[in-house]
């Protein structure tokens, strides 16, 4: 366990923005971890670094979390029970599952990031959620070094959201996420309208988990850009959930809005739709940007500092409040 000092972290975050680590440090195994709490507090957990902007250098100690591995716990003849480090690649384990015939993360296909952020976003695509699935989430308590078991209605998620972005944020370190996925009468979810096109196109009938997984991965691919390609983190803002007066209100001046009905008094309408009616949808700004395949992606074109793209969500945060009455929220993490 060696920490070096001032590390560029562009290569650690899907933006690529240019920051810098005064300190860092790559923890490969939870008792390395376990041993850096005894003498350092004050760290900046770095994992996949997809969800997350970065606006400035990072004083405090930085912490890649990259110990991996994925444990069988148990199972039966309909369902097993996994247990993943917080190190592995989120998409990887998916494609991993669905070799081995475990359904329930399929629709969270190419979503981009490792396996211990997940929970903390409770990272969700078309018409699935992680929280579907995750049974418990183990943690080490920063003060105490302590592992702690989270279980779900612990985790206590919501919409993009998690105890660990609210009052558990800073105060743990996520080092393990169990799941509990089928192994056979798999309930698919394919309602989502573009899911259903896919396999339609492809002629499919009667889609398989696999099957359902091609269809997001080649959604993603044919609108999201890749971060090795362009710097992005995916979405940047929530699709917003307003109420449902405002929405019929909203729908009589813009007849094809489209929406989501979550209740009687709530409605969904996606953030994305609602940049590119503000004309933001391909506009680039210097290297920053909003994708021209899709508007609720911001991207960086090369140089772009985390400030620059920043500023720009902030722009069109406003415009949208000024057009729409909307607060459009942010989902990645602003540093």
């Amino acid at each position: 366990m060696i920490i070096s000092e001032n590390i560029s972290l562009k290569e650690y975050n899907t933006f690529g923005v240019q920051c810098y680590a005064k300190r860092f440090v790559s923890i490969t195994s939870f008792y390395d971890l376990q041993q850096l709490l005894k003498s350092e507090k004050e760290l900046f957990l770095l994992s996949g670094g997809s969800n997350m902007l970065l606006t400035k250098d990072i004083e405090k100690l930085v912490v890649f979390l990259d110990f991996k591995g994925i444990s069988i716990d148990r199972e039966n003849n309909n369902s097993v029970h996994i247990t993943v480090n917080s190190g592995e690649n989120w998409h990887e384990f998916v494609l991993w599952c669905i070799s081995q015939g475990f359904g329930g993360v399929e629709n969270l296909s190419l979503i981009p990031g490792n396996v211990g952020t997940c929970p903390i976003q409770n990272i969700g695509a078309y018409g699935v959620e992680v929280k579907d699935t995750i049974t418990k989430v183990e943690a080490l308590e920063i003060e105490t070094g302590k592992l702690l078991t989270f279980s779900n209605a612990e985790c206590q998620f919501g919409y993009r959201n998690s105890i660990f972005k609210n009052e558990a944020k800073g105060k743990y370190i996520l080092t393990s996420v169990s799941f509990q996925l089928t192994k056979n009468q798999h309930q698919l979810n394919t309602s989502y309208g573009a899911i259903e096109t896919a396999l339609q196109e492809n002629k499919i009938t009667n889609p398989t988990i696999k099957d359902v997984s091609d269809a997001v991965i080649a959604i993603r691919k044919s609108k999201l850009p890749d971060p090795k390609e362009i710097g992005n983190s995916g979405s940047f803002f929530k699709n917003p959930l307003i109420p449902t007066n405002q929405f019929l209100e909203l729908q009589e001046k813009h007849p094809a809005i489209p929406y989501y009905k979550i209740s009687e008094t709530e409605t969904k309408v996606p953030a994305g739709w609602l940049v590119e009616q503000c004309g933001f949808k391909g506009k680039r700004f210097g290297d920053a940007g909003v994708h021209k395949k899709q508007a609720l992606v911001l991207v960086n074109y090369g140089n772009a500092s985390g400030k620059e793209i920043y500023k720009l969500a902030q722009n069109i945060q406003q415009t949208i409040f000024d057009t729409f009455k909307i607060a459009l929220e942010i989902e990645v993490n602003i540093i």
